[in-house]
């Protein structure tokens, strides 16, 4: 009954039953729950960072990605399963904001890191 507290057994953390797919076209966020979000990377206009202060033992930072009309799209927590790639894509878009994303990890408040914005091609 209570062989996830015996010693040497790793539990895994809340974040990774969240699950990131990023294929050719759109990245793919299942929650935990099993609901998915996926968006068109063309429709990306912005992403952020969000922190919370219920760490260490709370879900503390989640990537949230605004699509087209300017509304949250997606959003996973750091630590989700597979999130390597999408972060990669994420970090080597245009004037992806490297400082401010270092603010968001280190922070233990309550607040929004923007991290990109997809610049308007007028």
């Amino acid at each position: 009954m209570f062989g996830w507290f015996r010693k040497g057994v790793a539990r895994p953390q809340p974040e990774a039953r969240w699950i990131v797919e990023l294929d050719r076209d759109h990245p793919r966020v299942t929650d935990d729950r099993s609901g998915v979000r996926s968006m068109a990377k063309d429709d990306l206009r912005g992403v952020a960072v969000e922190t919370n202060d219920s760490g260490p033992w709370g879900t503390d930072v989640w990537w949230l990605l605004f699509g087209a009309d300017d509304r949250m799209a997606c959003l996973y927590p750091l630590g989700a399963t597979g999130e390597a790639a999408l972060l990669d894509y994420l970090c080597a878009l245009p004037g992806f904001d490297f400082a401010e994303m270092a603010k968001a990890m280190r922070s233990t408040d309550n607040a929004v890191f923007p991290v990109w914005r997809k610049e308007d091609a007028h």
